[in-house]
């Protein structure tokens, strides 16, 4: 591996220093490396990944590396003042441990936080910038609980390649300098305008654009800080305080996030939501995110279909996964929310009887067009009013086997891009908020995923983790883009497990999207082609850019099988015997 090609950014001395820390570990381990593989957004925090599992850290190590350098790298889409959802599994008792670090509302948030003075609710930018869509951000609890359980190596040395990068400086990736070309707030906000521009010698802003070096001081401090009092660094004391500070004194919708609401901030382990598939266990996220059971729900539907037999990217594939899709986000719309504040039907909307009737309504000659929720035996269920949300595509994912056989596949996010373009502490703070349903009330009926304090909003993040015949670990796999995410990766899974594809092939295929509208189909590629062919069977088809980000790894007789979404940056460092 050539470093200085991969880290451009780095200096000769940090590079030195890679090099040695490698030597030393597998001078300390044994001439032969051992088997690991990371896969994820940035080849900065993929380095960092296999940097920690060289030196003999666990998955979940790996894990918090990732993220801290992730959160500098990958600004617009996670970081440490965002939320996370990760799946763990020990591959010594076979257990799969589900950890949610999403955020919560303020206690001082109400349910008509994002409606205007008329009653309507707000324009999406106007709700997502600044201090009112910030929630309790979950995800250095959410790492420090998983470390209790899992870690190896000690929690301070995890921060140290975000440390030494984020004080050196990184080279911006083509993402991310897209991603500041294009944002047409992140000029004005106070230190963001410091920090992802400079002044040109007439006074104008110009963007940092690709291969510039960028250094955040800042997050270095805040990382000493985590590093060295562990979640306490975050949650109580100055980075805390500086969170608080922005979010009240806001240049645009102050917050109410206070002290209190970080000094009650938990992050929780739930059970995972697991559902057989073509002889596989599929396992994801339960709620507070959507995704886990809405993927189950389109892969039990289609479950009773030969989609093997459809072939990849035809018609009638495309057709019958679509009719899948709309069936299970209606359901979504009305039915899930936080578990710890409305009765989620988890087990009625994974229920195979259930899933068989909904397949039934599928017709290979037209589409149905918008699909209604199906009426669940749950009663207390049929109550809700649909969900009024608007989820951006923003978001990251990776996904990590190290070398005992522990798997994470990890998913986090500050929501925006650039979350609600507030930085403090060196970090864009989320507008994780504004993933509540803007109206809570529709038609009389209260919708599950209204705002309310303490509440955590729905999210549409879907980690996987497939379990083969045996019960053996096969695969781990997710993706940003907001809603888009589960359509995302329950097309990679078919892939995977229907059309027995490689992980690259599977995360390389042209995307579609119907989340009960129109037909959305990635522009530019094959599928185009049967725009014509989809509109006869009544689809409305819209093209577009669909930028999923999915990052997997899956196990095969010759080893491990990774790949990273060629739509983004991402990478996959592996070492095999």
């Amino acid at each position: 591996m050539k470093l200085n090609r991969l880290l451009p950014g780095l200096s000769i001395a940090a590079l030195g220093l890679v090099v040695l820390v490698t030597l030393l570990s597998l001078v300390w381990r044994g001439s032969e490396p051992q088997p690991f593989m990371v896969a994820s957004a940035n080849p900065y925090a993929s380095e960092a990944g296999a940097g920690i599992l060289r030196a003999g850290g666990s998955a979940t190590d790996a894990a918090i590396a990732v993220q801290a350098v992730l959160s500098l790298v990958e600004p617009e889409s996670s970081g440490l003042a965002g939320g996370a959802f990760m799946l763990h599994h020990d591959a010594a008792s076979g257990t799969l441990d589900a950890y949610d670090g999403r955020e919560t509302a303020p206690m001082g948030a109400t349910p008509t936080l994002f409606l205007g003075e008329d009653g309507k609710p707000l324009p999406f930018l106007e709700a997502m910038i600044g201090g009112s869509s910030v929630g309790t951000p979950g995800v250095v609890k959410m790492m420090w609980l998983a470390h209790q359980e899992h870690g190896t190596l000690d929690w301070a040395a995890l921060f140290q390649p975000a440390i030494r990068l984020a004080e050196e400086g990184f080279a911006v990736a083509p993402k991310l300098a897209q991603a500041i070309a294009r944002d047409p707030v992140l000029m004005q906000m106070p230190v963001a305008q410091d920090y992802f521009y400079r002044l040109d010698a007439d006074g104008t802003r110009v963007p940092a654009v690709e291969g510039d070096v960028l250094r955040n001081p800042a997050y270095a401090e805040t990382l000493k800080r985590i590093a060295a009092e562990g979640w306490r660094g975050f949650y109580e004391g100055p980075v805390a305080e500086e969170i608080v500070a922005t979010v009240q004194n806001a240049p645009m919708r102050p917050g109410t996030l206070s002290m209190d609401d970080f000094s009650a901030y938990q992050a929780k382990k739930r059970e995972a939501v697991c559902a057989p598939y073509r002889g596989y266990k599929v396992c994801s996220m339960p709620p507070p995110t959507s995704g886990g059971i809405t993927a189950l729900q389109i892969l039990g539907i289609l479950s009773h279909w030969d989609i093997k037999g459809m072939e990849p990217m035809t018609l009638t594939s495309v057709h019958f996964i679509a009719e899948a899709m709309k069936l299970a986000y209606a359901d979504r719309d009305k039915y899930i929310g936080d578990p710890d504040f409305v009765p989620v039907p988890v087990k009625a909307m994974l229920d195979p009887a259930y899933l068989e009737s909904r397949s039934e309504e599928l017709d290979a000659s037209i589409t149905r067009g918008k699909a209604k929720p199906g009426r669940l035996p749950d009663e207390r269920a049929m109550n809700w009013g649909l969900n009024q949300a608007i989820d951006m595509p923003s978001t990251s994912h990776f996904s990590i086997v190290d070398a005992q056989g522990n798997v994470v596949s990890m998913t986090t996010t500050v929501e925006g891009p650039f979350g609600s373009h507030l930085m403090a502490g060196g970090m864009m703070l989320n507008n994780q908020l504004t993933d509540f349903s803007f109206l809570p009330e529709v038609d009389g009926e209260q919708v599950a995923n209204a705002v309310a304090p303490g509440k955590r909003p729905r999210s549409s993040m879907t980690p996987v983790i497939v379990y083969d015949a045996n019960g053996d670990f096969y695969a781990a796999v997710g993706s940003p883009g907001g809603s888009r995410i589960i359509a995302y990766v329950t097309q990679t899974l078919i892939a995977l497990l229907d059309w027995d594809m490689d992980m690259k092939t599977a995360i390389s295929l042209p995307r579609f999207v119907d989340r009960n509208g129109p037909l959305e189909i990635e522009a530019g590629t094959s599928l185009s082609e049967l725009k014509p062919l989809l509109e006869q069977l009544g689809h409305k088809v819209e093209m577009r850019e669909l930028m999923s980000g999915l990052h997997g790894i899956r196990v095969t007789p010759q080893g491990l099988d990774g790949a990273a979404d060629p739509r983004r940056d991402g990478n996959v460092v592996m070492e095999l015997p």
